[in-house]
């Protein structure tokens, strides 16, 4: 019996990392076969290095992180605020989330992002499309249905975060999105043929030439270590899907994303490395970025997407504004005067950019 057990423990595949401890975790990103500390140790490392190497933070900095609930945000929290103590980074963290309004999904969300603004001691700002848009997204479900909502969704999101991070006063913004995250957006700007976000979704940092730059330090963490290290952490997120997601486009870019990575983990960071050398020809016009006339938001036509589908919510025109030219809302009727006129509801409201 001796014998057995001795060969039992002999043959227990060892940590390839510290050649101590059992190996218990397969890591998605590289196929090591680790124990659960030096998984923890290699997580928190390589966002670090990502941080230092892209120069993403300067000491005093107040630094907005958007919050949903999510298991992508949680960690980012987490980890972020373990990091900043760790390494002194210096930086003043806040939590931002946006309450779009989804009975049902985000009301139950915020309740864990509450949960993690105790947790984490940190200072927590929830902005809402009612009160930014005066629509909720239940309400703009009812009127638009389910085909196009995420288009909403999306555009009015990225402009409360901004809201939200202005309220704030911070100097940045750091999201969640992940490898998995960005391997999609770079597929997905393929296949609209958008030039101009593929030249600018691979980058860790934007918006740095708008008022707050945007920051993604899980740009090469895959979304199953995400997991893993929520789940062997025991962090407290939120795990349900949008109940209006189901039939978003992205969707099919995910599935296929995962069927790539079942064959070739590397695949991912791959698409990521063809996305970084992509380069735009010199002859090809690029958007000029100003502000729009409505709301002064940043925009590279006369108003802003957000202020184009409010408009067309607004005036009972709802898929006004869906595939269409930004700036093409305020000449339908050969008269601006009339457009502004006709609009009842609450405008985007104005922010000092």
């Amino acid at each position: 019996m001796e014998g057995e057990g001795g060969e039992r423990k002999r043959g227990a595949r060892l940590c390839c990392v510290c050649k101590k401890s059992r190996a218990s975790v397969k890591r998605p990103k590289t196929l090591e076969q680790i124990c659960r500390e030096c998984f923890y140790d290699a997580f928190e490392s390589e966002i670090h290095q990502v941080i230092l190497e892209n120069q993403l933070f300067s000491p005093g900095e107040r630094v907005a992180i958007g919050a949903s609930g999510g298991k992508d945000s949680t960690v980012l929290a987490y980890v972020l605020s373990k990091l900043n103590r760790l390494h002194n980074y210096g930086l003043h963290l806040f939590l931002l989330s946006v309450d779009e309004g989804i009975t049902g999904y985000r009301d139950d969300s915020l309740e864990t992002v509450h949960r993690n603004q105790i947790q984490y001691g940190l200072p927590l700002k929830v902005v809402s499309y009612k009160d930014l848009y005066g629509w909720t997204m239940d309400e703009i479900v009812r009127v638009i249905g389910l085909k196009n909502n995420c288009t909403f969704c999306g555009v009015f999101r990225r402009q409360a975060l901004d809201r939200g991070a202005s309220l704030l006063k911070v100097d940045k913004v750091v999201t969640g999105h992940n490898a998995d995250d960005i391997a999609e957006t770079v597929l997905l700007n393929l296949l609209r043929v958008d030039v101009a976000r593929l030249s600018r979704c691979t980058s860790i940092t934007t918006g740095e030439d708008g008022p707050i730059p945007r920051c993604k330090p899980f740009k090469y963490t895959y979304e199953k270590e995400i997991v893993m290290y929520a789940y062997f952490k025991k962090l407290d997120y939120f795990s349900t899907e949008c109940i209006y997601s189901p039939n978003a486009y992205r969707g099919f870019a995910r599935e296929f994303i995962k069927d790539l990575e079942r064959i070739r983990p590397r695949a991912i960071l791959d698409i990521i490395k063809s996305g970084e050398n992509f380069r735009i020809s010199t002859s090809t016009k690029m958007p000029e970025q100003g502000t729009c006339e409505r709301c002064g938001y940043i925009s590279s036509q006369k108003w802003c997407k957000a202020c184009v589908l409010l408009d067309g919510l607004n005036r009972g025109l709802p898929k006004l504004g869906i595939g269409r030219s930004r700036g093409s809302v305020a000449s339908d009727n050969g008269n601006e005067s009339k457009v502004e006129k006709s609009i009842q509801g609450k405008q985007c409201t104005t922010l000092d950019f």
